[in-house]
């Protein structure tokens, strides 16, 4: 399959959460070694060479999918966003008051912030990237293509934020966009403060995120 084609099928991925396929051991593999890099050493710092060094592989390996560290830095962004988008979707699915089904988003999101800190964190720079840095006009179609569905999960929040509020069990005085933009920020800077630690399991993590998303919902109520 063309580097071309491989591009539009993991676009459409993520643009359709509940029907998409795993991707392919091997180009996981990659990924994950390139989300250590660009955790590491940043977008700049990363070199196509660093990413095979890591994976122990040619360079040629990851060219196979991969045509440049633009391209590749862009998958693993999509990549982070698609695990972030599809707990969220089947944490909304499963009902309760407004309140309570954003009490469950929030856990959700957190809880996938801390078991793919480093894809995360590439996420984090991507949106400084569409901010702040120069790029061609091919990488800011994809880049605006990342930005629209980094808009869309948190349109998520927004509705579940005002159906709790339809149904009494959230403030009627809060301004929604801004409740939300503190929320996910209070989130989304876990892949700023959090590291994995030797002693961590499930339940330490599940913990964290309910405490986390606690602090943030109680506000709201």
């Amino acid at each position: 399959m063309a580097n071309q084609d491989i591009h539009r099928e993991w676009a459409s991925r993520i643009r359709g959460q509940e029907g998409s396929e795993p991707l392919a051991e091997s180009v996981v593999e990659i990924l994950d070694c390139a989300a250590l890099c660009f955790t590491e050493t940043g977008f700049q710092g990363t070199s196509i060479d660093d990413v095979a060094r890591r994976l122990g592989a040619t360079k040629g390996r990851i060219y196979h999918y991969f045509r440049s560290k633009t391209d590749l830095f862009f998958e693993v962004h999509r990549e982070g966003m698609k695990r972030l988008m599809g707990a969220v979707i089947e944490a909304k699915s499963a009902g309760g008051t407004g309140r309570e089904t954003l009490q469950r988003m929030v856990e959700a999101h957190a809880l996938t912030m801390m078991q793919n800190v480093a894809y995360e964190a590439v996420v984090v720079q991507g949106v400084h990237l569409h901010r702040l840095s120069a790029t061609t006009p091919e990488q800011r179609v994809i880049l605006d293509e990342l930005m629209d569905v980094r808009h869309r999960f948190e349109q998520m929040f927004v509705e579940v934020f005002e159906a709790a509020q339809a149904d009494g069990s959230a403030r009627q005085d809060a301004d929604t966009s801004l409740a939300v933009k503190g929320m996910l920020g209070a989130v989304n800077w876990m892949a700023i403060w959090y590291r994995p630690r030797q002693d961590d399991s499930l339940e330490t993590q599940q913990a964290m995120a309910r405490n986390l998303a606690t602090l943030q919902v109680e506000g709201i109520g």
